[in-house]
């Protein structure tokens, strides 16, 4: 075998062909397995990989588990935050699943969808913990190549960053915008990769933004990713601190606010 040929993932691929196997299939026969009614889930949903933030939603009593959701996988869970009614997913973590559910979701009546992760720094922007819009995300991971051609980065929506950072400039919350780096080998973050993303100006690592963007783009979606910078990779005791209620409540005002900026540029 030639070594200059592309691996398996780069190769055979028809990005106009229509799937086989769709998400609504799927849904349609795990509600009539589970006797579900068709119902909604709510406007605007979120991923929260690290489950913080809704661990901290259910210990206060203010989420409760959706009636229409009929993932196989996972809960999903529906809460209100300054008015806005969402639905979250907990330990939605890394880039094969956080499509898989971004599929779903948005063939179950999401129309704007938010990942919130904890991410690792990489150009320090200050001491964590800080957030991150990320504009850009470079695709080190897998799941990005079954949606879109081979690139290095795969690009967020520009119209919908710019909401995004209108929205946050009022909140008195260290933000950034930048470009993050996803992984699907987060303890494979070696020395010279890291290097190598500091050379490209990365902020931070994280492990679903490149995935969700091709799949935003792609499918014509929108979809934001946002990181927490909360840790430098642990190399140091006393790493990992995100605030109060591990940083849930400060996650939830910049997520409040994005979703209302975006729901009145909509309305």
């Amino acid at each position: 075998m030639s070594s200059d040929r592309p691996p398996p993932i780069l190769r055979a691929k028809d990005y106009a062909a229509a799937s086989v196997f769709e998400p609504a299939n799927l849904l349609r026969e795990a509600r009539r397995q589970k006797r579900l009614p068709e119902a909604e889930v709510p406007a605007v949903c979120l991923l929260d990989p690290d489950g913080d933030i809704l661990r901290a939603l259910r210990r206060e009593g203010r989420a409760t588990l959706s009636p229409a959701w009929a993932c196989y996988h996972t809960d999903l869970y529906e809460f209100e935050e300054a008015g806005i009614s969402f639905g979250i997913i907990g330990c939605a973590v890394g880039a094969s699943f956080a499509v898989l559910l971004a599929e779903e979701l948005f063939v179950s009546g999401c129309r704007l969808l938010i990942s919130m992760t904890s991410a690792g720094q990489i150009v320090p922007q200050g001491p964590p913990p800080y957030f991150v819009v990320i504009d850009r995300a470079l695709r080190d991971e897998g799941t990005s190549y079954h949606y879109l051609p081979p690139a290095d980065f795969a690009e967020a929506d520009p119209g919908l960053i710019e909401t995004a950072m209108s929205a946050l400039g009022g909140l008195g919350l260290p933000m950034y915008r930048g470009a993050a780096w996803t992984t699907d080998a987060p303890f494979r973050e070696t020395e010279a990769a890291i290097e190598r993303c500091r050379d490209l100006g990365i902020l931070a690592v994280e492990m679903e933004a490149a995935a969700l963007y091709a799949f935003a783009r792609a499918r014509g979606k929108p979809v934001l990713c946002l990181a927490h910078v909360t840790n430098q990779m642990a190399v140091e005791a006393g790493d990992f601190e995100k605030g109060e209620a591990d940083g849930a409540h400060a996650s939830l005002r910049v997520i409040a606010a994005v979703a209302r900026a975006w729901i009145e540029r909509h309305e």
